[in-house]
């Protein structure tokens, strides 16, 4: 036992590892723990004999339950619900005519059974949102015209459909005739979606306002319920991965209480869950028998870069007047990774017979996916135009903070102001605030303690960021031209009497609001409710 548990930590720091160094030689790290799941392997250096697909899909569906949660727990609807309906398409629509696609390049040009060839499509129909944000998060990467959202909430979302379509695959291939299509998709979809929405509700209402969760607890608490949001409708024919981030999203997107701690944990299993899915990945694998897979297995990821993917990007996003540039991006964004190696195990652990050796050639695309796509990803979006300087990519994600503990702010001293003529050593200034700088006229001054504050004078302070445990009082609202609120003085707002305006963010500046203040286009308004 001991020494399974010093082999267990070796793995884990030396992924910890992997990870820190990755970035420096433009790797993705996914990439550093299938290799390192390769060394440890049979045929590594380690030559740990491992072929237990049983105890793996075990593994590796607790691990993809926790992905699949917190990429809806992560996902800030603010941000995505302007692209809420292309993402959704892509997610469904999208994974279908990826799978169909490539069922037919299988069965039409490379002669595999149809049943076959529509497991293989349906198995490497989805996208991995871990993949893709790990490597526009480590890169700080943020991309125009909200494509990060958009591909945030389908790469998150095309899961469950991936699943129904392996589920019906494998129906196919075990002639099991009494197996109805329109009943299963009704049975995946529809217990799905009610235990899903149903077991959020009650998250919230235990987080928000039950006394069932003792202080401390909050974390145990969510475990369970991801649990068992994946279990129930699992058990009676529901989709397990549709319910679970159905949860997530609904509950991330709720007012409860110690949220960023919450997100902040998930984000920290969910890697530990990418650790252990690509590491497993490595150590199942033969890299002695992918020679004799290596013509099938390219042409099948070919032809998934750069036809059937691309095909399903343009068919949904042009109706909806994308630009090329961006549904080029898209499609470039559709890396292969945890689903589809999940889903390849599940079938071979139910010991289904196939012709061809599934495994190896998801190994096999997903290695080739995440090392060329995900490696190229930041040139890509570089070479299209599509990143967006003036914005941080964590902003789209529910764990976003400012990256500095301080902010700054600017007061000025009218006539009559209590500060006025005195000494900046006699001031009593906000705890913890500090005075950078003094603006008087055209001059621009550094304070001393014997500096005095005159009438007229702007003072730039830097203060504590606001911190919450509870951030569900606050809201940032970005103000467009065609906001009701552009161009008007708050006092002309009207607003209801439990709002506030807190804060108004104006480029680099942070400005105290007073009734005569105007809201110009790009202000981003934070409110009190």
């Amino acid at each position: 036992m001991a020494v399974i548990l010093l082999l267990c930590c070796a793995v884990i720091l030396s992924c910890i590892i992997a990870n820190r160094f990755s970035s420096k030689f433009g790797m993705p790290a996914l990439l550093c723990f299938m290799a390192l799941g390769m060394i440890f392997g049979s045929d590594g250096l380690f030559k740990i004999s491992f072929n237990n697909y049983q105890i793996t899909e075990q593994l590796c569906t607790i691990a993809l339950i926790f992905i699949m949660f917190y990429g809806g727990f992560g996902t800030k609807w603010q941000t995505a619900r302007p692209v809420a309906a292309k993402s959704v398409l892509l997610s469904t629509l999208g994974v279908i005519i990826t799978a169909l696609l490539t069922c037919l390049f299988c069965h039409q040009i490379l002669h595999f059974s149809f049943t076959e060839s529509f497991l293989i499509g349906a198995v490497l129909s989805s996208t991995d949102a871990a993949s893709v944000f790990s490597i526009l998060r480590s890169k700080n990467l943020n991309l125009k015209h909200s494509t990060a959202p958009l591909l945030e909430i389908e790469s998150g979302s095309n899961d469950p459909m991936a699943y129904m379509l392996t589920m019906i695959a494998l129906a196919m291939i075990s002639g099991d005739n009494s197996t109805s299509v329109p009943l299963m998709l009704l049975s995946q979809a529809g217990f799905g979606i009610i235990i899903g929405i149903a077991s959020a509700f009650f998250g919230i209402w235990a987080l928000q306002k039950g006394e069932l969760i003792s202080q401390g607890m909050d974390t145990v608490f969510v475990i369970a319920l991801v649990l068992f949001s994946y279990a129930l409708p699992t058990l009676i024919g529901g989709n397990g991965y549709l319910c679970v981030y159905l949860t997530g999203i609904i509950l991330g997107n709720s007012s409860i209480n110690n949220k960023v701690t919450l997100v902040h944990f998930f984000d920290g299993i969910t890697g530990l869950a990418q650790i252990l899915i690509f590491f497993l990945l490595g150590l199942l694998s033969f890299p002695h028998l992918l020679p004799g897979l290596f013509v099938p297995a390219l042409f099948i990821a070919l032809f998934l870069t750069f036809i059937a993917r691309p095909a399903a990007v343009f068919l949904i996003l042009i109706p909806f007047r994308s630009s090329i540039r961006q549904c080029l991006l898209v499609a470039w964004s559709g890396l292969r990774g945890a689903a589809s190696i999940v889903f390849a195990i599940m079938v071979i652990s139910k010991g289904t017979l196939l012709e061809h050796d599934l495994f190896h050639i998801v190994f096999f695309i997903s290695l080739l996916s995440v090392a060329v796509q995900g490696s190229m990803l930041p040139l890509a979006a570089k070479k299209l135009r599509m990143v967006d300087n003036s914005s941080d990519i964590r902003k789209t994600f529910n764990d976003y903070q400012d990256d500095s503990d301080l902010t700054l702010m600017r007061m000025y001293i009218p006539h009559g102001h209590n500060w006025e003529n005195h000494k900046i050593e006699d001031v009593n200034f906000p705890t913890g605030s500090l005075a950078l700088m003094i603006k008087r006229g055209s001059d621009t001054l550094i304070p001393r303690g014997n500096t005095a504050i005159l009438a007229g004078d702007t003072i730039i302070l830097s203060v504590p960021a606001y911190r919450s445990e509870n951030d569900g009082k606050l809201k940032e609202i970005l103000i467009d031209a065609s906001h009701n609120w552009c161009g008007s003085a708050i006092t002309d707002l009207k607003l209801p009497e439990n709002i506030l305006i807190a804060l108004i963010k104006r480029g680099d500046e942070n400005i105290i609001p007073q009734g005569s203040t105007v809201i110009h286009t790009g202000d981003r308004v934070v409110i009190y409710k």
